[in-house]
């Protein structure tokens, strides 16, 4: 079993912290990325929008999510100690799982055989949409 990634707020009130401290990096991220893209003042103002900025927090945040990868029984050994309620996608009999634990008794697993980027990718953007969003 392995780590990766380096955010795992403990509380709601230390995610929304952390949420709100990458705004700076978020909106120099889409700045440069415009500047790249070689958009002119114009359509920099016509395209970045507050919703463009606030999709690229969102993306930074849960990019720097913590999760863990293991086997199939490295992850029940854990579910089988975790107090909290865990949704797992994907299919049972796959031999890999990634998994976050969230503020709040919460976590979310992936199942995956091959592709762990992927998985974790994945599993981000599942922990994000299921665990953070709403609150942050």
């Amino acid at each position: 079993m392995h780590t990766v990634g380096t955010v795992s707020p403990a509380s709601i009130e230390e995610a929304r912290e952390y949420y709100e401290d990458i705004g700076p990096a978020a909106q120099t991220v889409v700045r440069e990325v415009a500047k790249a893209m070689e958009f002119d003042r114009e359509e920099y103002d016509d395209r970045v929008t507050g919703d463009v900025v606030e999709t690229a927090r969102d993306a930074l945040f849960a990019s720097l999510l913590e999760v863990n990868v293991g086997s199939r029984e490295a992850f029940d050994d854990w579910q089988d100690s975790y107090d909290g309620d865990v949704t797992v996608v994907g299919h049972e009999n796959v031999d890999r799982v990634v998994w976050h634990a969230g503020p709040g008794d919460e976590a979310v697993a992936a199942t995956f055989q091959n592709e762990e980027d992927a998985a974790v990718a994945t599993l981000r953007r599942q922990a994000f949409g299921r665990l953070y969003r709403e609150r942050v």
